[in-house]
This record gives structure tokens, C-alpha cells and sequence, in this order.
């Protein structure tokens, strides 16, 4: 399953890269009237990702325990509390990963009831915190401004990157 691992390190790194960049006032803010805050996103990520790979071949997704209109709530909670939350459902999702064989790859397993392919099921999850992290890097981009510091090709970068591509493929996170 290295290649799902591969591209879930990819995303964490850029979250924990645009968190590293914003103050707390930022972290908590939230980005528009009715817009998410960079700690709600951790927070939800976190939520999403330990319900649907705790016990993940065996039990639906949506676990009873998940309480995910509560992700959006981060009164009282500090931003070590919320990063520890989203280590720890990182870990779950990798030692979840690294116990996949290729055989389960055509299993199947369910997500509020409805089938999928593990393959599926890990696009789906995959795409799911891409959207998120990208939603996250653009609101700490806007708070940072200026003093932004690129998580990608910086603007006029491209061929000295194209010399020396460093970020196309990850290594798996160590287990």
C-alpha cells in the first residue's frame, strides 16, 4: 500500500507545513463568516481519519464513537492538543496501511453503510484530505502574506526544481 502511504505523508507534511507558518490567532480563526478555521480542519482531519481506518477491514467507517459535528467545535482546545490528535490518527492510518497485503486490495469494506474496494476506499479518503489540506495551505497563506514561505515550486523555481525534483514521490512514513 506504499503508494497511498506515499501521498498521505505528501498531505501531512504540507498541513503541518502551513500550520507551522501561522500564530495562534490564526490557527483559530476562522477564514469567512461561516468558514473553517485552520484548527477545525486539524480537528476534523483528525476525527475523519480515526474512524474510518481504526479497525478499518472489519468495521464500517463511521464509527458510533465519532462525533463529527463536534470536529467543527474548537472551544477550549489548544492548538498541541489538536496537532497531537492529528498524529495520532496518522498513526492509526499507518499501521493500518502497513498491514494491508495486496490481496486486500480487492476486499471490500463500508463507509456510513455504503460498499467500496479498499482501493476505493483509500482514493476516496486520500482525495478527501487533499481537499481539505489544500483548503488549510490557502487559508495560512492569506494569514501569512508576504512572509509566506512556499510548500511547493516557489514562483520562478521551476527549473531550478526540474533539475533536482525532490517531491515528486515520498518515502512511506516510517512505521
Amino acid at each position: 500500500m506504499t503508494p497511498y502511504a506515499g501521498e498521505f505523508e505528501r498531505y501531512r507534511r504540507l498541513l503541518l507545513g502551513a500550520v507551522a507558518q501561522v500564530d495562534d490567532a490564526a490557527f483559530f480563526a476562522p477564514h469567512g463568516e461561516d468558514g473553517n478555521s485552520l484548527a477545525v480542519i486539524v480537528k476534523h482531519l483528525a476525527g475523519n481519519l480515526a474512524s474510518r481506518f481504526t479497525n478499518f477491514l472489519d468495521e464500517d467507517g463511521e464509527k458510533p464513537w465519532r462525533r463529527r459535528e463536534d470536529e467543527f467545535d474548537v472551544t477550549g482546545a489548544t492548538r498541541a492538543e489538536l496537532l497531537a490528535a492529528l498524529d495520532a490518527s496518522f498513526v492509526i492510518l499507518t499501521d493500518t496501511l502497513n498491514a494491508l497485503g495486496p490481496s486486500d486490495r480487492e476486499r471490500h469494506v463500508t463507509i456510513r453503510g455504503v460498499d467500496f474496494t479498499v482501493d476505493e476506499a483509500l482514493a476516496r479518503a486520500v482525495a478527501h484530505v487533499a481537499y481539505h489540506v489544500g483548503g488549510a495551505v490557502a487559508i495560512a497563506r492569506h494569514a501569512v502574506g508576504d512572509a509566506w514561505c512556499s510548500l511547493s515550486i516557489p514562483r520562478g523555481g521551476t527549473a531550478s526544481y526540474n533539475a533536482n525534483p525532490t517531491r515528486e514521490k515520498l518515502p512511506p512514513p516510517a512505521s
